[in-house]
């Protein structure tokens, strides 16, 4: 009954929903079809027996991310080693009105894996090729499988490095279906500047490639966008077996810096100020107080704790002295503290593996909690202003919600550590998420900056982008997958 109600308040399952217990957990009926024993064969015969399975703790493990929301098994788990076989499976479903759901490496925090109508699970893991390394052209094309670290490790020694970093070591197509940035987007963009094409299965097995066969322009004006179409789709329009990626060249000196401040209003002044002179910083990551004092416990740093921002700066050695020597006289300028250096490649990792540990620990305030991260967006003159009310509003809601954020691109996190079984406290947490969500709304902000709509902002999306907005996404839905297969209850 928790379970119900608590899923309830965060949108993961409608009121009257049919739903029945297996495996002593409670899952959703809402089936389109059912698979049958033909469609079961004709799936053995695309992959072969060893990559399908219907056991029931295969099927849990890809109906749940790393999100609030409930698992939601699909019915069959399938694992496609090549796109040709991408496409004969969807070819499958889409003849027997079964739904599919792409799945990468499991990292998402929007529920976007759950099986909510049942259907075929797609696990891309085994196609994790790393194609077509073309140093002059700054360009390489990945599957789906590969993930971040893997293809920075591939490019160690070609002097080029893919920047774009959420944290998590997610699969790179998975980053292209949700737009994911992270720590580096102020300077290198998130993923939607940073992918140049895609190979896109459609849901009638169809394959479209988004730029054209093989392309890798810098740029173009040729017709519709269709590869920022499915950057961002959530799977919702097409299953993605390829992609190629924008290369950068790997920096001659980076330099790291953290620096604290006496209020949350002087660090993101600070924010603002560095990149209203054009300073090129590379990172510009803020935590707050008391995210600053669940980092120093959890990943055994001495921080001072107080408001904080994390920094990074790229480039020659000449043009980081001078970005760092411009930086510090504004953050002094506000109440900032002497930098505390991070020069040496052992010393910055440490500083920036605490910072993508931050979920952990905040989830380490309160052991056998459940945590729940926000993720607004809004311009940077709104950032002041916001995050200023967010904080005054986590204290009067007598709420645990440490903040932690990219302040340089306007997106920060809330991460609401909130005990589950306390209904009481669940339902001050999702006001709060709401009202967070449309303070940033009324700034002319997002409810999302990078991590998807997914189950739980239906809603806000539609407050977002209106009632045309909204009948735009559905038409083109509906022009791509007229039987609602891919993905079906995300976004829209």
């Amino acid at each position: 009954m928790v379970l119900r109600l608590i899923q309830r308040l965060w949108g993961g399952l409608q009121p009257g929903a049919n739903s029945y217990r297996q495996s002593r957990r409670v899952y959703s009926l809402q089936h389109q079809a059912q698979v049958t024993g033909e469609m079961m064969e004709a799936l053995r015969e695309v992959v072969g027996s060893a990559n399908v399975s219907t056991a029931m703790a295969v099927r849990e493990l890809h109906g749940k991310d790393e999100s609030m929301h409930r698992c939601r098994p699909p019915d069959i788990v399938v694992w496609p080693q090549n796109m040709e076989q991408v496409s004969r499976l969807a070819e499958i479903c889409y003849q027997h009105n079964v739904p599919m759901i792409p799945f990468g490496t499991g990292t998402g925090l929007e529920g976007g894996v759950g099986a909510i109508k049942g259907g075929i699970c797609f696990n891309l893991s085994h196609m994790n090729r790393i194609l077509d390394l073309n140093v002059e052209d700054f360009h390489v094309t990945v599957e789906p499988g590969a993930t971040r670290k893997a293809l920075n490790s591939y490019l160690r020694d070609s002097g080029l490095w893919f920047p774009v970093d959420p944290g998590a070591d997610a699969s790179l197509c998975g980053m292209a279906a949700t737009s994911a940035s992270g720590t580096n987007a102020v300077r290198y963009g998130t993923m939607r500047e940073n992918v140049i094409n895609l190979e896109v299965v459609l849901p009638d097995g169809r394959v479209l490639n988004t730029a054209g066969k093989d392309r890798r322009f810098r740029k173009t004006s040729a017709g519709y966008n269709l590869t920022s179409l499915f950057v961002g789709s959530e799977g919702t329009l097409g299953i993605i077996t390829k992609a190629a990626l924008r290369l950068y060249g790997t920096p001659e000196s980076i330099v790291s810096a953290v620096c604290a401040f006496p209020s949350v209003q002087a660090a993101v002044d600070s924010t603002v100020q560095i990149l209203q002179c054009g300073i090129p910083i590379a990172r510009i990551e803020f935590l707050d107080d008391v995210m600053v004092g669940a980092c120093n416990r959890f990943s055994s740093l001495q921080y001072t704790v107080l408001p904080t921002l994390f920094l990074e700066f790229h480039g020659s050695d000449q043009s980081v002295e001078e970005q760092v020597q411009q930086t510090e006289e504004i953050t002094q300028t506000n109440g900032g503290s002497d930098f505390v250096w991070a020069k040496d490649q052992e010393t910055r990792t440490k500083l920036w593996t605490a910072r993508h540990n931050a979920w952990y620990a905040a989830l380490a305030l309160r052991p056998g909690c459940k945590g729940y991260a926000t993720d607004v967006c809004v311009p940077l003159s709104k950032l002041p202003e916001i995050m200023v009310e967010t904080k005054k509003d986590l204290v009067e809601s007598q709420l645990t919600g440490p903040i932690v954020g990219h302040v340089g691109d306007g997106n920060f996190h809330c991460i609401m550590v909130l005990n589950p079984d306390d209904l009481e406290e669940v339902q001050r947490v999702k006001e709060f998420t709401d009202r967070l969500a449309r303070r940033a709304l009324a700034l002319h902000g997002t409810c999302t900056g990078e991590h998807g709509i997914g189950l739980g902002k239906r809603k806000l999306l539609e407050e977002e982008i209106g009632e045309v907005g909204m009948e735009t996404m559905r038409q083109l839905k509906a022009t791509l997958d007229p039987k609602n297969l891919m993905n079906p209850g995300k976004v829209l």
